[in-house]
């Protein structure tokens, strides 16, 4: 019998590990790190805690992704790897435990390194730059590295797909610095970071053919709304990967138009904060149909069986908007029936349970909903407050609401109403 929980559940006995308890509160193997979530589902970061499992189930699903994506695009071996990746600072706890977002204790750990030698195929940029702590300069720095070597890149991704189409549209103001620097072998003023600009300049020198070609292409695709820009400067480059489902959707059509409908578009694999949870093994899919397996070592999955009550199949237009549903008893993943539609249930080997919005719904406190139409660049705002809260643009997806309850969301509540033009209360 596997109980259900919540985080709030758990909570008291988080703390007590962070403040340094060294008994096993939760686990039997000790807790080694304490990540940190994003904050953008429930408006406040909580602490998940991690154990030597979770960096290894990392790896293994990162690994047999990897297998599977070789089948059907295979990359050549030393390729590059153009990845837009962020970490933010690590600290210790009370009781010495590290503690980060998940994205950052994997960047820094030596599973990150380890993937690329058993992939054969190496980020274009310097731990310095993935590290630096300033989104725009770790941006510009990806891409005047990505360009530098551009004939080897094999690849671009970053963890959503939202980070690609956002540095993408940094590049579209940053490219006359970028081939300034490509020209000269020099690095903009706008990097400050000393640490980043030492690492940065030990690997590039001067290229006055690549950088007139990327000029030339760059005024092209200016003129053009910069269609196409992704195989234009990167014309060896095979797919572009990345999680691209649920809240990662709406940018697709962006994504698309980078890449001038010329390269394929890969569904990076299925996870929570928690826990992963399936992989992609058809990677020819589209994003919008897409399906992943669930490897059920990673956690203990349950599956909440969904009914849709006849009063759904009454609403005109039902068929596709109506989440009015009877829950049945849990079933284990060897149950689950093809055609039924469930909700899924995790319970990872740190004892915590994700379960998505059924306690919400089941107490009725998924409560009333305001609709705003908000001004262009609102979104973006969002995000470097959240960045600015300790998140990481890796880590970043724009929230589906914003709970006030939650200090980290008022804050975040008062940028969207100064932005907003039109609102509906329901």
């Amino acid at each position: 019998m596997v109980p259900l929980v919540s985080h709030a559940d758990l909570e008291p006995y988080i703390q007590r590990i962070a403040d340094g308890e060294t008994s096993p509160l939760l686990t039997k193997q000790p807790i080694t790190t304490l990540s940190l979530s994003s904050g953008t589902t429930e408006g406040r970061q909580k602490y998940v805690p991690y154990t030597s499992h979770s960096s290894k189930t990392t790896l293994q699903i990162f690994k047999l992704a990897a297998a599977y994506r070789s089948r059907v695009y295979p990359t050549r071996e030393g390729g590059r790897i153009l990845e837009f990746i962020y970490g933010s600072k690590q600290f210790k706890t009370k009781g010495g435990l590290s503690a980060g977002t998940a994205t950052t204790h994997y960047f820094a750990s030596p599973e990150f390194k380890l993937k690329q030698q058993q992939t054969n195929s190496f980020t274009c940029s310097p731990h310095e730059v993935i590290f630096c702590g300033d989104y725009k300069q770790s941006t510009y720095c990806h891409f005047l590295l990505g360009l530098f070597y551009s004939p080897q890149v094999e690849f671009i991704t970053s963890t959503f797909a939202y980070c690609i189409v956002q540095a993408l549209g940094l590049f579209e103001d940053y490219w006359r610095d970028i081939c300034n620097d490509l020209y000269n072998g020099t690095l903009s003023p706008r990097i400050t970071v000393p640490s980043i600009r030492t690492s940065v300049l030990d690997l590039i020198k001067p290229n006055t053919g690549l950088a007139t070609w990327v000029g030339s292409q760059c005024e092209e695709l200016e003129a053009s709304n910069w269609y196409g820009l992704i195989p234009k400067l990167w014309p060896n480059a095979k797919y572009i990967y990345s999680i691209m489902t649920g809240s990662m959707q709406p940018y697709l059509e962006k994504l698309k138009h980078y890449t001038g409908d010329q390269l394929p578009l890969v569904s990076a694999e299925y996870g929570s904060t928690e826990s992963w949870i399936g992989v992609n093994m058809d990677p020819c899919s589209a994003p919008q149909n897409v399906t992943f397996t669930v490897v059920p070592t990673f956690s203990y999955f349950e599956f909440i069986p969904l009914h849709r009550k006849a009063a759904c199949d009454t609403v005109v237009g039902a068929a596709g908007g109506c989440d009015d549903y009877l829950e049945g008893d849990p079933v284990p993943l060897s149950k689950v029936k093809i055609g039924q539609q469930y909700e899924i249930v995790l319970t990872t080997f740190t004892a915590f349970v994700d379960h998505g919005y059924v306690v919400s719904r089941r107490t009725n406190s998924i409560g009333p909903l305001e609709l705003c139409v908000v001004q262009p660049g609102t979104f973006r705002k969002i995000m470097e407050h959240y960045i600015g809260n300790g998140a990481t643009m890796s880590q970043f997806k724009t929230p589906s609401c914003l709970v006030y309850q939650w200090h980290f969301a008022k804050t975040a509540k008062k940028d969207v109403d100064t932005k907003c033009i039109m609102d509906d209360y329901t």
